[in-house]
């Protein structure tokens, strides 16, 4: 397991926006980074810092994923045909523990990878317990029948804090969810503009 290197707020904080577009973020009260210099003025980013805070924020945005764990997917999106940029957020959209969050089985995307790695989740009927697992179009992911009155799955599908894409066929009677296909970059709800073409740029240059 991934160990978890900063609590979310903190990534929030950090990019100084709300990345998951959570209620409770610090950013909807302080705009400023974490620290006792986060007030300070900010100066012009570098095309640097520009495309490396694209890549933290897209990262971040999984559960802040290790450095080697991004890069090997983005190495992965680079090999395939298309736009790497596309390819790399439709790899991204493509883990379990993703799409756990995404049909709101659970309220955070780090909840996703603890629920999946707890043994939580079936897919196609068989137990998977690995949060990167990398789900295909048509897979049927399901929550496990005793897991099913767990409180914070309750909540989680009762939240009216976000909707479900349509890349996903989601019965939450059932607490079931079919992939219905790989999303574009357009098709991903996230809180605030993801740039991946500027993670493209960094890995380009660095």
């Amino acid at each position: 397991m991934t160990k978890r290197t900063s609590a979310k707020y903190k990534i929030d904080r950090r990019m100084g926006e709300n990345i998951w577009g959570r209620a409770k973020s610090p950013v909807n009260r302080r705009e400023y980074g974490p620290g006792q210099h986060g007030q300070r003025r900010k100066g012009k980013m570098s095309d640097f810092g520009t495309q490396l805070r694209a890549k933290q924020k897209l990262k971040g945005y999984y559960g802040d994923l290790t450095e080697k764990q991004f890069r090997r997917i983005y190495a992965e999106a680079e090999r395939v045909k298309g736009d790497t940029g596309e390819n790399l957020v439709g790899l991204l959209e493509r883990r379990l523990d993703a799409l756990v969050y995404r049909a709101k089985f659970v309220p955070t995307v780090f909840a996703a990878r603890q629920f999946v790695n707890h043994g939580h989740v079936l897919v196609n009927g068989k137990k998977v317990n690995i949060p990167s697992y990398r789900v295909k179009e048509g897979d049927v992911i399901e929550v496990r029948e005793k897991s099913r009155q767990m409180a914070l799955v309750l909540e989680a599908v009762q939240s009216p804090e976000r909707d479900v894409p349509d890349y996903l066929d989601v019965d939450h009677n059932k607490l079931t969810a079919t992939f219905v296909r790989t999303p574009a970059l357009g098709d991903v709800p996230y809180a605030v503009q993801m740039e991946p073409n500027l993670v493209v740029e960094f890995y380009a240059k660095n």
